[in-house]
């Protein structure tokens, strides 16, 4: 499914929803490509959003990841596939033991091409049958992006030990360890 980078472009951007954004920033700050991983906030309507609203799910933000990175090195495709293979792109408003729409399943496109490219994936993902249930991540425009507060960012470097980290998010980076290894950046 994959498609070589195209070379000689500028940085891109991809804005990406997968439940826990500590976890989202954990799989995508190791890959090859990838300059720089913000956590934050998107989809909503409250305009520069806290982590303790945002929690209440009332805000209609998801914990999101803004995903800068070389698209000489990475295409965006090659992003999603990452994205949909470190996530359950199947359940609704969760992720594991996260529940609320701000764990929902989202790819915020930034143009055209990332909104058609990401409907291929969905599509082709679909007819692939990977899952037993169908892919509800929603495809939306971004609208506005909120980065997170400072404590958010790298916390699974600062924190790899608590229990969360350790059940949630350890599995996700083995998991594309093993999936992804040709992607990873070299320790």
């Amino acid at each position: 499914m994959s498609k070589e980078p195209a070379k000689n472009k500028a940085n891109e951007v991809a804005t990406l929803a997968g439940g826990c954004f500590w976890c989202t920033e954990a799989v995508f700050s190791i890959v090859k490509g990838v300059e720089k991983v913000e956590p934050g906030y998107a989809g909503g309507y409250v305009p520069n959003p806290t982590y303790e609203q945002v929690s209440t799910g009332k805000t209609g933000h998801a914990e999101t990841a803004q995903i800068t990175f070389d698209p000489n090195v990475i295409s965006y495709r090659e992003v999603l596939e990452i994205f949909f293979a470190t996530h359950d792109p199947t359940t609704l408003n969760r992720q594991g033991p996260d529940v609320g729409t701000q764990y929902r399943s989202v790819i915020f496109y930034h143009n055209e091409e990332q909104k058609t490219i990401a409907k291929q994936v969905i599509d082709e993902l679909t007819r692939e049958e990977i899952w037993d249930a169908p892919i509800v991540t929603q495809v939306e425009p971004l609208k506005a992006f909120y980065p997170a507060e400072t404590y958010h960012k790298d916390y699974y470097k600062k924190h790899p030990n608590e229990p969360y980290c350790q059940a949630i998010i350890t599995p996700k980076i083995a998991k594309l360890q093993k999936r992804f290894f040709n992607k990873l950046k070299t320790p």
